[in-house]
């Protein structure tokens, strides 16, 4: 029960940074590079999968995937992008904070609930593979629009 409560707070801490980063990126202009990196280096933790404990059953695998693209609806009809000064730049919605927090919200409660009923290394695989394919699809989704811009900004320069 002690590393649950731990983890699930760090996570949470964690998250809390990840908003005020994501926040104060907005004020750049947004590239390929700063929207598909996070997805990349966030799949080096797929290598926690090499220890048994943490492995997960094929059924496990797609209940936290579907979730997990689900989830990424609620990111990416938040983000837009917009043209300024000539460059691509993020313009997150005013509901984008609230929309981290209810996301990070559910998953504490998801991770609480289903942490009584399975291991603490299944539940983080879960998990895992839950915030990936939030993050991926998001930063796809995200990539798609970003891309269909610069054709735009380009057609017009």
């Amino acid at each position: 029960m002690f590393w649950l409560v731990a983890s699930t707070i760090v996570a949470a801490c964690m998250a809390v940074t990840m908003i005020f980063v994501r926040l104060r990126g907005a004020k750049k202009p947004a590239s390929v590079k700063k929207i598909m990196l996070p997805p990349l280096f966030m799949s080096t933790g797929a290598l926690m999968f090499i220890f048994p404990v943490f492995q997960i059953s094929l059924s496990q695998f797609l209940e936290a995937l579907i979730v997990g693209v689900i989830c990424s609806f609620f990111l990416v009809r938040a983000s837009r992008f917009e043209i300024r000064h000539e460059a691509i730049y993020l313009i997150p919605s005013k509901s984008f904070v609230f929309i981290l927090f209810g996301l990070l919200l559910f998953r504490i409660v998801m991770k609480l609930i289903i942490g009584s009923s399975i291991s603490a290394g299944e539940t983080s695989g879960m998990f895992f593979i839950l915030a990936f394919g939030m993050i991926f699809t998001w930063r796809c989704c995200m990539l798609y629009k970003f891309l269909q811009l610069e054709k735009q900004l380009h057609v017009n320069a």
